[in-house]
């Protein structure tokens, strides 16, 4: 009899299918995974216990958690993540291997944990002691729980109980994926049930002992249960949950690490650790500090890399208040953001992690789509999960290709490998840009300035490589294109005169988005916020503000003691800003809806947006480009304060009273995710920035170009993606078409026309410059295409009118 061939006499569980299976808690205080190419397993810690457990690849949770639970078989019910304390600890510096202490709250028992996975074959391992605190071992039942949630799914699991080889095991599998537990002690009882019916923990909730043995339970959401022999353990044991593409394979990887035994894996475990660390990454840090999360951070990062795909790098191993979200939420935060992806990339780099970086922007290279964007985020095959765009992600790669080559990351030759994936993006930009279909929170379309100020900033990186690759006119036109984008900047993003300016006693500021730009009438900048009811959801641009005003400080458009970015700061600390027990942080903007509820009930669709901590190292580094290094400094200790005892850090603060039911107490983390890989290496980046006196990542070609040469463009750009209305006096009208075209014009209301062909930019995009210096205020320029390959002409005129010069 094969594995999974159901037994005729087995003993069926009743209750199909179970209940509506959930994911768990979010709140993760360690995360790791072997760094060996054998093993394909990683591991999530919460509440003393495993959390989500994912294999074959990093963005496929199999198992929801597993834990302990402690009865007496009379009165006395203890499960360890709900009824003790848990701490973590490391068990080696900078290795994500992890000591768990669970004592229970009526100090009745205390287990001890130690976990990794074996970096021979795909499993992983939990060295367990159990200790009576109170009594003698006797007096206690210990049993495993472990919920299947084989290829991201709750739903249609089978398990079943049966011995492989001599060696008693619970099994599960669904479609190609199939786990095993065993143990190195006897189990002395086994059962399989679903969830809410006939799960052991129903079982031993209702009768403190296990009553129930069943041997299978197909097609749902189910549970496994196993009672460990403490007699014959003495309170000691391992585990070992083998993973494989049958249940075959499943069981003899858990066989054969049990067989190995937990001390030899953990050896090789810290081992290859260590060696990565010293061969590949040197953390480049200021001296040591009490809350320092150097070794953590970059541990935090290496962890989420995909084995399957290297160099992909997913945003986080958590599902975001994962307890209410089940199998229709696949992705959870465990996909491919490519701008999470280059923002973690960066950190690497800053702890010169240079052959990781390589990895990272070969992956990016193979997933590329064909007219050179990035989908909004991915699985790790490329394939999208949303399909929104995002200009800043297609952006960041340029720039991080940059970064790395002036970090001498990339050799000559790489970066002619790497040349063709920057000029597809860079022609993407050109095409779509500047205005985005959403912004970097994924939310609204418009103008907003970390999108724009990151696409100023890659086409003249593009230029530069462009230039080092032999291709001067396009690196021309890319510096052009910069130029007339930068010089629009408060056109599109900043208010001045407005209510705000009065009630805050300020000129101006930029603000969080405008989907027209600031210089349209107002009726046509309503920008509508997600994540909030629809009613009453719309606000008008000028009463939007972002902390992503500092982007244009990070990005090199604007100077930190720039009077607007000073005036701006002001409003986004009145309106944005929240003080903790544990330091500042910031919300996203105003009225953001991404977060819990009033009540701390989970994120549903709408909410009320909290504070990140992302946020805090992002005005770290503006204050160190302000030249305010111990605000710097201040701002990185709260970084560091805002972790939780495993060092990870969150992607968002509880900022509210202490609601302890939720688990939510202020200047803690929300129910969001943790950690937010980001976050990490923005504090990476933040601790070499601090180092070395001036900002890591600043694009040096954006400040040489606009705070010290003040390049002004001569022109502005009308596409029909971007329809100016007027051009200052003494600007060239240029105007730029995705095919060639013959420009029919007129300044004097057709009593006289001009044709001018189009030039081919060499990046999909045509452009053609109007002689329209001379022209007075008050011109209106008439024009109209005829398509040359089409030998069609558009039918419709358009104007431009000649305004004071600026």
């Amino acid at each position: 009899m094969t594995m999974n061939t159901p037994n005729p006499s087995a003993r069926l569980a009743p209750g199909a299918p179970g209940i509506a299976a959930r994911w768990t808690s979010s709140a993760k205080v360690g995360v790791g995974t072997a760094l060996s190419a054998d093993s394909h397993v990683w591991f999530t810690l919460s509440h003393g216990i495993f959390n989500e457990i994912y294999y074959p690849r990093i963005d496929q949770a199999c198992v929801r958690d597993m834990g302990l639970i402690v009865t007496d078989g009379r009165a006395f019910f203890s499960e360890e993540k709900r009824d003790a304390n848990s701490s973590v600890h490391w068990l080696a510096r900078g290795v994500p291997a992890f000591g768990l202490l669970n004592d229970s709250r009526d100090g009745r028992y205390r287990i001890e944990k130690q976990t990794l996975t074996d970096p021979h074959r795909d499993t992983v391992l939990q060295q367990v002691r159990f200790i009576a605190r109170k009594g003698v071992l006797s007096d206690y039942r210990l049993h495993v729980l472990l919920a299947p949630h084989l290829g991201n799914q709750g739903g249609g699991n089978t398990a079943w109980v049966q011995d492989f080889e001599g060696t008693p095991l619970l099994l599960a599998q669904r479609e190609g994926n199939a786990l095993a537990l065993a143990c190195s002690v006897a189990w002395t009882k086994r059962s399989v049930g679903y969830v809410g019916s006939t799960d052991g923990w129903q079982d031993l909730k209702a009768h403190k002992r296990m009553t129930w043995e069943y041997d299978r339970a197909e097609n749902g959401n189910v549970a496994m249960i196993g009672e460990i022999d403490l007699r014959m353990s003495q309170g000691a044991f391992v585990l070992a949950l083998g993973f494989g593409s049958d249940s075959d394979s499943a069981a003899r990887n858990a066989i054969a690490s049990l067989h190995d035994g937990f001390a030899k894996a953990r050896k090789a475990y810290i081992a290859g650790w260590q060696g990565w660390i010293g061969t590949h990454a040197s953390p480049q840090k200021p001296a040591a500090s009490p809350g320092d999360l150097s070794d953590i951070s970059l541990a935090v990062l290496r962890t989420h890399e995909s084995k399957l795909a290297p160099g992909g790098l997913i945003a986080s191993l958590a599902i975001p208040w994962g307890f209410s979200k089940g199998d229709n939420d696949l992705g959870g935060y465990h996909l491919v953001w490519p701008r999470d992806m280059v923002e973690t990339a960066g950190g690497l780099l800053a702890a010169g992690a240079s052959e990781d970086v390589r990895r990272a922007l070969t992956y990016l290279q193979a997933t590329q789509q064909e007219d050179g964007h990035w989908p909004q985020n991915m699985w790790l095959d490329g394939s999208p999960y949303w399909n929104g765009i995002q200009m800043d992600e297609t952006a960041l790669p340029i720039l991080l290709v940059d970064l790395a080559r002036r970090e001498k990351a990339l050799s000559p030759a790489d970066v002619s490998r790497f040349w063709p994936m920057v000029r597809r993006a860079a022609g993407y930009l050109i095409r779509s840009g500047p205005v985005s279909p959403q912004d970097r929170w994924e939310e609204d379309p418009g103008y907003s300035p970390f999108t724009v100020g990151a696409e100023i900033a890659a086409l003249l990186a593009a230029a530069d490589l462009a230039d080092l690759c032999q291709e001067a006119s396009v690196a021309g036109y890319l510096r052009e294109t910069a130029d007339v984008w930068h010089s629009c900047i408060d056109r599109w993003m900043y208010a001045s005169n407005t209510d705000w300016s009065t009630r805050f006693g300020v000129v101006g500021y930029y603000v969080r988005i405008a989907p027209e730009g600031m210089d349209a009438p107002l009726r046509q900048n309503d920008v509508r916020i997600q994540n909030v009811a629809p009613t009453g959801s719309n606000r008008d641009a000028g009463h939007l503000v972002s902390p992503d005003a500092l982007a244009l400080v990070r990005f090199g458009v604007r100077a930190a003691n720039d009077p607007r970015i000073r005036d701006t700061v002001k409003v986004i600390d009145a309106l944005l800003k929240v003080e903790t027990p544990s330091g500042s942080t910031w919300h996203r903007y105003n009225d953001d809806g991404y977060g819990e509820h009033e009540d701390g009930a989970p994120f549903d669709g709408t909410g009320i947006g909290r504070g990140w901590p992302l946020l805090t190292g992002e005005r770290a580094h503006y204050e160190l480009a302000a030249g305010r290094i111990d605000a710097a400094r201040r701002l990185m200790t709260m970084m560091e304060a805002f972790a939780n005892e495993g060092g990870l850090i969150p992607e968002q603060i509880w900022g509210a009273a202490d609601i302890p039911e939720r688990e939510l107490y202020v200047g803690r983390a929300s129910g969001s995710a943790m950690p937010l890989v980001w976050a990490h290496a923005e504090y990476l980046k933040l601790r070499r920035s601090l180092r070395d006196g001036r900002l890591f990542d600043l694009p040096p070609q954006t400040v040489r170009r606009y705070l010290v040469e003040k390049t002004v463009s001569p022109r502005l750009v009308w596409r029909f993606n971007h329809r100016i209305r007027s051009l200052p006096a003494g600007r060239t009208l240029r105007i730029e078409t995705l095919a060639a075209t013959c420009i029919h014009w007129s300044a004097d209301e057709w009593q006289s026309v001009q044709d001018l062909s189009s030039h081919d930019t060499g990046l999909g995009a045509h452009c053609t410059d109007l002689p329209t210096q001379a022209l007075a205020t008050g011109t209106r320029i008439l024009f109209t295409f005829h398509w040359l390959e089409a030998d069609r002409w558009e039918g419709t005129d358009f104007d431009v009118l000649i305004g004071p010069s600026s």
